[in-house]
């Protein structure tokens, strides 16, 4: 708790410091940012974290550069991580999540185990969260509605994506192989919107490095990284640097547009065809019982 005091008063201490930079008071900063003056009293002196909307206000009226947004952001990202453990629980995790999302004009999303959080299903993502872990079932319904709420985001204007997923990103199935189905046709019809970028790095093209692991970067700032116990979240030039450049290269391998949804097809054929077996194998092990 002591931590996020602390954060809170080095965020109000930053924005009091911006908005002197930026020669204004904080009556005028609120006039400009259209929040109320108090609420620019609250965040100056530690008392409030902001939401990303109050943040796209503040940033705009303030005019701010690519350093001091970078400033900013950093602080934001780590104190909603903060709240999210003081939450606690899975839906804590998805709502601070969600808060980053929205934050964020430009996302760049590399995966190479599974289908990333904003393009899931709901019967995949309501897998995805609990899976493998002892979790509470309330806890984890409300955190796959809080992921798939989020996705929302992909239909806004004045925002830009780029997916890469490997193709066994793609192929690893939770469930069951029936589920996959719906979930390949939901990457089909996302790649279609004209913001989104989505591709797809098929397993015959040779890798251009060893994907270890996902990541998303934030408006080129800020890094995540999702593991089981939580998120690591980097914000250092050279590893952002080190994730765009890993990024990049797979971006380059994958296939984007009619390519991308003929491979899709193909996926999905394996798929029903999979389903098909196991049907057939339950079947006979029924037989086999009696």
């Amino acid at each position: 708790m002591e931590d996020r005091r602390d954060r809170l008063r080095e965020l109000g201490e930053l924005l009091r410091r911006l908005r002197k930079d930026a020669g204004l008071t904080g009556k005028e900063l609120a006039q400009r940012a259209g929040v109320a003056q108090p609420t620019i009293s609250r965040m100056e002196t530690g008392r409030l974290l902001p939401t990303p909307e109050t943040v796209e206000r503040v940033s705009a009226a303030l005019d701010l550069d690519q350093d001091a947004r970078r400033e900013l952001d950093t602080l934001l990202v780590r104190l909603r991580d903060e709240v999210s453990r003081l939450k606690g629980g899975l839906a804590g995790r998805e709502a601070a999540n969600a808060a980053r999302v929205r934050s964020s004009k430009w996302l760049a999303v590399f995966s190479s185990a599974m289908i990333p959080a904003l393009l899931q299903t709901a019967e995949y993502a309501r897998l995805a969260v609990a899976i493998g872990r002892d979790v509470d079932e309330d806890d984890a319904a409300k955190a796959a509605a809080a992921r798939v709420d989020a996705q929302a985001v992909l239909f806004e204007e004045g925002r830009r994506f780029a997916f890469v997923l490997t193709e066994g990103a793609v192929r690893t199935w939770p469930g069951s192989p029936s589920l996959m189905l719906a979930q390949l046709d939901r990457l089909a019809q996302v790649s279609t919107l004209p913001h989104v970028r989505l591709g797809v790095v098929p397993w015959k093209v040779e890798a251009p490095a060893f994907p270890l692991h996902g990541f998303t970067i934030y408006d080129g700032s800020v890094s995540v990284v999702e593991s089981l116990a939580g998120d690591l979240t980097l914000t250092e030039a050279a590893e952002i640097g080190a994730h765009e450049e890993a990024f990049e290269a797979f971006a380059g391998a994958a296939l984007y547009g009619d390519e991308l949804r003929a491979l899709l097809g193909e996926i999905a054929a394996d798929f029903r065809e999979l389903a098909k077996q196991l049907d057939e194998r339950r079947i006979y092990a029924s037989y086999s019982l009696r």
